[in-house]
């Protein structure tokens, strides 16, 4: 069993769906309304957990109704919350989704986690310099990602940086990151009006590309190569990308080969977005099987 650990955010998701999203000024009908956990570092913890790894997750949450959903949703999904702390008087996390024509757009209010600080940081040291692997997104303060990605690269332990929401990173940060998973959309916001290509024979066999349903796009030192998706009926797509990298980083923590783990993770992902909810539809190692 290998040893996952999520530095992120968790939330609650305050998720609608409706036949087309507003424009501005406009009111809709919308078809539904629900409440479920969320959180990018949330829902790749609870992605590896259920895939079978043994995962750790550090964080914040507010100190209310909604911590307390967070932290209960991650024990049930066998994940570690020794470092999920909770924050006297600030807000829990919450995602605010519409689901509309087979995608999704989403507005994250921070709350707690903002907290996820540098210090707060070293007091769970040893969960990271002992991990296989350490995934982080980019939904916590920016000096706090830059200084995980700092010490991993200190201790040698490999680390995913998904670049969610997207921010211009520095140079430093790509070069010290092992694995670096934008979207299209994320990596235009990175670098600009770069030749796509150029910038993937630039980081070969560390920067992937997630392209949605045509797959994921990676230089591999000799050719720039396309992993396929797998073709299923989408009910929503929140998570999708969450699914992919803790599905990915498991892969890779588990000795496989940058194109075997890109499919391991096609699937995983794939099969996320089947049913409802950001963690709805992440699946088993089981079920993968199956």
């Amino acid at each position: 069993m290998v040893n996952i650990t999520v530095v992120g955010s968790s939330s609650i998701d305050l998720v609608v769906t409706a036949p087309t999203r507003p424009k501005a000024g406009e009111t809709i009908i919308g078809d539904d309304f629900q409440t479920v956990p969320g959180g990018k570092g949330a829902n790749q913890a609870v992605a590896a957990s259920r895939l079978g790894a043994n995962v750790s997750m550090i964080g914040r949450v507010g100190k209310d109704t909604f911590g307390e959903e967070i932290l209960s949703n991650l024990q049930e999904n066998k994940v570690s919350v020794e470092y999920v702390e909770p924050v006297t008087d600030v807000a829990s996390g919450t995602a605010h989704i519409t689901l509309a024509e087979d995608d999704n757009s989403i507005i994250f209010v921070k709350g707690a986690n903002d907290y996820v600080t540098p210090d707060y940081i070293k007091k769970s040291l040893d969960k990271l310099i002992n991990a296989d692997i350490v995934l982080i997104q980019q939904e916590i303060p920016e000096e706090t990602v830059e200084f995980v990605i700092e010490t991993c690269h200190t201790y040698e332990v490999p680390i995913l940086l998904n670049p969610a929401p997207a921010r211009e990173v520095s140079n430093q940060v790509i070069e010290r990151t092992t694995y670096l998973t934008p979207n299209e959309h994320e990596f235009s916001i990175m670098f600009g009006n770069e030749n796509r290509s150029d910038v993937l024979k630039r980081y070969p066999n560390k920067l992937l590309i997630t392209e949605g349903k045509n797959g994921v796009r990676y230089f591999d030192g000799e050719a720039e190569i396309v992993i396929p998706s797998y073709e299923v009926v989408p009910v929503d797509t929140t998570g999708a990308g969450d699914t992919f990298n803790a599905s990915f980083a498991i892969a890779i923590a588990e000795g496989r080969s940058l194109e075997d783990a890109i499919r391991f993770a096609n699937k995983a992902a794939s099969i996320s977005i089947t049913k409802f909810g950001a963690q709805g539809g992440m699946p088993t190692r089981t079920e993968m099987e199956e």
